[in-house]
């Protein structure tokens, strides 16, 4: 069974990045130590939340800072999604243990109806990656995420959201890996704008899942007009990846879909 194992961000400092991903945001440290990405040296520490696990790497040649004055249309864009019990919880924890840079204009946002009605609020992170908080209403979002109660109101990582150019053609690449269509709408209206933090934002949503696979999914975010296009070199604060085991893999190879986004495919043991 193929299946998202982990998703990676670079930092700049790695004390500091671990301190906000465990005190803001609920994640519990799994291990510490020497590793490669992308080939190049690091070190780097995995943590969980829930069932999901990311892994923050400081590599030892670093790279650029995240591109300054960035919004969720350019296509380096890449946040990860994460679910919380209740918003109004979750945001008032997350403002009172970090120094709160917000996404989003005015807090929470609720979404229309024809959006599903859940909650969301953008923000970024110490080294100025994109994440987001995400609410659903009873009826939405996967059964998994109804009825969690735990210690902290954030329950875990639903997906990761990727800024895309053409949405057919990102969809048939992620289609080659296994990915299929588990959702699909169209974002737009104020509260969208004031989610995004971007006048007039406009977005194609697309949603995909490994068929079967309890972990987290891949979002496309067809923004339009599209944002800027750059260049992110793998040790760039702004390259995260994306691990996708994969049965019988000889050894592992790095993809870039066609907006740069990386996918490590890694050998996995077959269910």
């Amino acid at each position: 069974m193929q299946a998202i194992e982990l998703i990676g961000r670079v930092v700049a400092d790695l004390g500091r990045a671990e301190t906000f991903y465990r005190e803001g945001l609920g994640f519990t440290r799994m291990g510490l130590g020497r590793s490669l990405v992308h080939g190049m040296a690091c070190e780097s520490v995995r943590m969980r939340l829930g069932e999901e696990v990311i892994e923050l790497a400081r590599l030892d040649v670093p790279g650029r800072p995240y591109p300054p004055g960035s919004c969720s249309s350019d296509l380096w864009f890449q946040h990860l999604a994460i679910v919380v019990a209740d918003m109004g919880a979750a945001y008032a924890m997350l403002s009172a243990r970090t120094a709160l840079v917000p996404m989003s204009w005015g807090g929470p946002q609720t979404l229309p109806p024809r959006n599903g009605g859940v909650q969301a609020f953008k923000f970024r992170d110490p080294d100025g990656h994109p994440l987001e908080l995400i609410w659903f209403p009873p009826g939405q979002g996967r059964p998994r995420w109804q009825h969690r109660p735990g210690p902290t109101p954030f329950l875990g990582l639903d997906h990761s959201a990727l800024a895309v150019s053409d949405t057919p053609r990102s969809r048939r690449f992620y289609r080659r890996l296994g990915f299929r269509v588990a959702y699909r709408s169209r974002n737009y209206g104020p509260a969208q704008a004031r989610l995004d933090g971007l006048h007039g934002a406009r977005a194609r949503i697309t949603g995909l899942r490994v068929p079967g696979a309890d972990g987290p999914g891949l979002e496309l975010l067809g923004y339009r007009p599209p944002g800027r296009a750059g260049d992110v070199a793998d040790n760039d604060i702004a390259a995260d990846w994306v691990v996708l085991g994969v049965p019988a893999l000889p050894e592992p190879r790095l993809l870039r879909d066609p907006d740069g986004h990386r996918m490590v495919l890694i050998g996995s043991m077959p269910d």
